[in-house]
């Protein structure tokens, strides 16, 4: 059984996080202190990746990346690279589908944040990086930690995107869900049902770690 499949997933759902987990906090965090008609006129801009198809959002980065587009042409004329058909422009996708998820579940637990803390601890002369970093991070934590989970789990699970911006080549830019499909389309139901159970082992942990962190959260703020 090729594993790259899988190595491939997790390495492109990693990347896509880790950039989303601060993007979407930098976001969630400037965007909550907007006026209310700016606010709203921003969710509906950042939060629309999570209700289009994904193979709408696939099609919308084609017409951006492509290389006879105006960005994936320069990008291959001053440095060569192709951002479409290899394993990284993957990331292009999955960065866009689930950054709503992070971005709304930052906002939600900033807005939860008691300000009144943060108002004590200006008082006390303590600078705004130090109250956001030591003060509201680790009061948020438990709601961004679950929607970093929530987010890499996206990330992991995402085909429609993908599929359409680095395609399906084995050894080169396959997935787990793309590899599915594949297999699905050459009647090996065997091996894409291995693969569908990895794909189910993954997300019942992810799910789990969800669950613990929600819980985690219920009984801190009760002990509050």
């Amino acid at each position: 059984m090729d594993w790259f499949p899988l190595f491939n997933s997790i390495r492109i759902a990693a990347i896509s996080t880790v950039i989303i987990f601060f993007v979407g906090i930098f976001a969630a965090y400037y965007i909550a202190k907007t006026p209310r008609l700016v606010k709203g006129v921003l969710d509906v801009f950042l939060t629309l990746p999570l209700v289009l198809p994904p193979t709408v959002v696939g099609y919308l980065l084609l017409r951006v990346l492509g290389p006879k587009r105006i960005i994936g042409a320069w990008f291959l004329k001053v440095f060569g690279l192709k951002l479409t058909m290899t394993w990284w422009s993957a990331i292009f996708a999955t960065t866009v589908v689930i950054f709503p998820l992070m971005y709304r579940t930052a906002r939600g637990a900033f807005e939860s944040f008691d300000e009144t803390l943060a108002y004590s601890a200006q008082s006390l002369g303590l600078s705004n990086t130090y109250i956001f970093w030591r003060i509201r991070m680790p009061y948020c934590r438990q709601g961004i930690l679950a929607g970093t989970v929530l987010a890499f789990a996206r990330a992991l699970g995402e085909y429609g995107a993908t599929s359409m911006i680095c395609g399906y080549t084995p050894g080169r830019t396959a997935t787990i869900s793309t590899t599915v499909y594949q297999l699905w389309r050459t009647n090996d139901d065997g091996m894409a049902f291995r693969w569908v159970l990895v794909n189910l082992a993954i997300s019942f942990v992810v799910l789990l770690a969800v669950n613990m962190l929600e819980k985690r959260t219920g009984r801190q703020k009760g002990g509050a």
